[in-house]
């Protein structure tokens, strides 16, 4: 199943820096594995904004939901998905 995902960190005041630094190191290396097996198929920043847009290919709802709150930096972000299905004008054999 696909899901646009829509991730939006909100870094809140006062936060030690070191161990921020730290949660973003691992989510980058998380989200690098994700990306290696296929599991996060699209990830595009948002201009101008400690945001991002994905597309996730996940066997299920519940799944994508373990995969999102497992995230390091999940604890401070705002998150909103969309479940997706191929288009039947889309001329790419590989976007299911």
């Amino acid at each position: 199943m696909l899901f646009m995902v829509e991730m939006t960190v909100n870094v809140p005041h006062g936060v030690d820096q070191t161990t921020f630094q730290q949660e973003v190191a691992t989510e980058k290396a998380r989200a690098e594995e994700l990306q290696r097996a296929g599991t996060w198929r699209h990830l595009w920043r948002v201009a101008g904004q400690y945001a991002n847009v994905s597309i996730f290919d996940v066997e299920s709802p519940g799944a994508l939901h373990e995969l999102l709150i497992g995230l390091p930096l999940y604890k401070y972000m705002d998150v909103k998905v969309t479940a997706l299905c191929r288009h039947p004008s889309s001329i790419h054999t590989n976007d299911q």
